[in-house]
């Protein structure tokens, strides 16, 4: 959901509310969220927040790109890719959602959890729910969409499942290769094992990537990593703190 005007200017907004009408200001910050579409402030602050973590990752992305997203359960690596999709479709490009995760529906709740409807980006996203997804599948389906498109693939692991299907590190690279070749940018969620702590690091690496098979990472060209609401965007020959 676009905001009227900047959240600045929201917040000045609420503040002359307050004043004009002797209200707290907590109760103006939240009628004017509700004028703009969201159940109150907290709402409307949190997806605001998205939306500035979404478009200063998607700045620093390039057509050709591979790029893994890794985090724990609930971190919202699910809610950042969609963020990054939704980035690409509000500048004018185009974006492929591929899911062995969630339902269409599913998928739209995700949109409405920052504020957006899957129904506004109907002619510029394909959403892809199928059991057969592969990086084949992913190539074929996105076959002659424009240089620039975002695609997503949610998760890695899950492509690693079908035994009719190529090895994940044969899928990883094929996937580079459709990134390069479309010049489109590969967003590839990943799970991360479950003895990655937060008091040994406070972010996942490369090496806390749960891999059920062997796969070469330093395929990605740039990794991000999410945990606490925080996150870090490292490119191809760095690694996390």
């Amino acid at each position: 959901m676009k905001l009227s005007a900047p959240i600045y200017i929201l917040k000045q907004q609420a503040k002359a509310l307050s004043q004009r009408d002797k209200l707290r200001l907590h109760v103006a910050l939240d009628q004017v969220a509700v004028r703009e579409g969201f159940s109150a402030w907290s709402h409307l602050a949190s997806v605001w927040q998205r939306d500035d973590t979404s478009r200063s990752v998607y700045e620093q992305l390039e057509p050709g790109d591979l790029v893994l997203v890794g985090s724990r359960p609930g971190q919202g690596k699910t809610l950042l890719s969609i963020g990054l999709a939704v980035e690409a479709m509000t500048r004018g490009k185009r974006a492929a959602f591929f899911t062995l995760e969630y339902t269409v529906a599913e998928v739209a709740n995700r949109f409405e959890v920052l504020g957006r409807s899957l129904k506004e980006f109907k002619s510029s996203l394909i959403v892809d729910t199928s059991d057969d997804i592969s990086a084949a599948h992913i190539a074929q389906r996105i076959a002659g969409e424009p240089p620039g498109t975002l695609v997503v693939v949610d998760y890695l692991q899950l492509l690693d499942q079908r035994r009719d299907k190529p090895s994940l590190d044969v899928q990883v690279r094929e996937l580079k290769t459709l990134a390069l070749k479309s010049l489109s940018t590969v967003v590839c969620l990943s799970q991360i094992a479950r003895d990655y702590t937060p008091t040994s690091r406070p972010y996942p690496s490369l090496q806390d990537v749960r891999m059920p098979n062997p796969v070469d990472l330093s395929i990605f060209d740039k990794s991000c990593f999410i945990q606490d609401g925080k996150m870090q965007l490292h490119s191809a020959g760095t690694s996390a703190a």
